[in-house]
């Protein structure tokens, strides 16, 4: 399992999404994504679209992007071609990181071999685990440097929660909570964060333990929130619900670069081992009650809202905004932070239409970018 780590361009970014496929008779998953893949193969676009381990998931990857400009661009493209698609075969896609009313006894595999094999390590964990997100990938020229990342990014996991959270429902139910995904991902043995180890040998050798353990043959196994991947050089933000839109998805991906340039270009944090006993309770919160949560500060234990410490981020991380090329992404972000957002948009349409199908027309609608803007800041 021990990998070089393969030095990148730091500061580069790639987005990736799961992606719902949705029957329009009903708005249920429906097990049509190798069709979907069958529909858009060979088509010239920037990027990829790629299957994931159900039938009724697909992915969306961009390339390489320097900033937010590039992967909005590229996003747009993947978009497009893979509502096309969906149109021809009389489908759906949409974002959202549960299907409302999906049943996680409903679930198979997509025959992979990777896919059957997880279904047989975890029986029916892996069935509950028809649930979307969105991956950000960050540029490191070393594992060192990487892993330090990693662990600076971790004290603002909650921001990313709460700024992408869109699954309230699930298994036909309100849970109560604004991202309930994450839900489905904490059983599992090797999920939450990264040890706290900072120097790539030290990881490698704590890989092979692992290893040995016979729970994980690569880092693909391991369901952390953060994770390094090192046959690309980035460290991978994975916390994130598939937002509704790909304007969203592109800028959360450039508030995280923004973050990564202030840790590696200047304040260096000062990183500890405790500080993932303040982690736990924030990440909490931002899944509990999104934006409105409570988080604490690690250095100083004040209190305040998950909204009112990014809108204080956003302006602390101005300076490389405006060097990467981000300011119409925190433009775009500080906007939305002065609404409702998208979890009461969800809840508002279900209260209004006592429907979950409803909810699910209303994301396809919004994914295609057939609704510009919606009341409670969703577009």
């Amino acid at each position: 399992m021990t990998e070089d780590f393969i030095s990148s361009t730091p500061l580069t970014i790639g987005i990736e999404l799961e992606v719902q496929v949705v029957s329009t008779h009903d708005f249920g998953l429906c097990p049509q994504a190798r069709d979907l893949l069958r529909q858009t193969e060979g088509l010239q676009t920037v990027g990829a679209i790629k299957p994931e381990t159900g039938q009724s998931m697909i992915e969306l990857c961009t390339g390489v992007c320097i900033g937010h400009a590039q992967a909005l661009e590229q996003l747009t493209q993947l978009r497009d071609a893979l509502v096309d698609a969906a149109d021809f075969l009389g489908i759906a896609v949409c974002g959202g990181g549960t299907n409302p009313f999906h049943y996680w006894f409903d679930e198979r595999s997509n025959g992979s071999p990777r896919s059957e094999h997880l279904m047989g390590v975890y029986g029916y964990l892996y069935r509950q685990f028809t649930i979307f997100g969105q991956h950000v990938h960050v540029g490191c020229p070393d594992g060192d440097t990487a892993l330090r990342l990693l662990h600076s990014l971790s004290w603002y996991v909650h921001h990313f929660i709460a700024l992408a959270a869109c699954s309230p429902f699930s298994q036909g139910h309100d849970t109560g909570y604004a991202c309930s995904r994450l839900n489905n991902v904490a059983p599992f043995p090797l999920s939450g964060h990264a040890p706290f180890i900072l120097t790539w040998p030290a990881f490698c050798e704590y890989m092979e333990r692992m290893r040995a353990t016979g729970m994980a043959a690569t880092l693909k196994d391991f369901y952390w929130d953060i994770r390094p991947s090192p046959g690309y050089g980035t460290i991978e933000v994975r916390v994130m619900d598939t937002p509704l839109t790909i304007e969203l998805a592109a800028a959360i991906g450039a508030y995280i670069q923004c973050l990564a340039a202030l840790f590696l270009n200047g304040e260096a944090l000062p990183l500890s081992e405790s500080n993932y006993e303040i982690y736990r309770v924030n990440r909490f919160s931002a899944c509990r009650h999104g934006l409105d949560g409570v988080a604490i500060d690690v250095r100083t234990g004040r209190r305040s809202s998950i909204r009112d410490e990014i809108l204080a981020m956003l302006e602390v991380l101005a300076p490389h905004a405006k060097s990467l090329g981000a300011e119409a992404a925190f433009a775009y972000l500080k906007e939305r932070l002065q609404r409702s957002g998208t979890v009461s948009w969800m809840r508002d349409i279900h209260s209004e239409s006592q429907s979950l199908e409803e909810v699910v027309r209303q994301q396809c609608r919004l994914w295609r970018g057939e609704v510009s803007a919606m009341p409670g800041g969703v577009g």
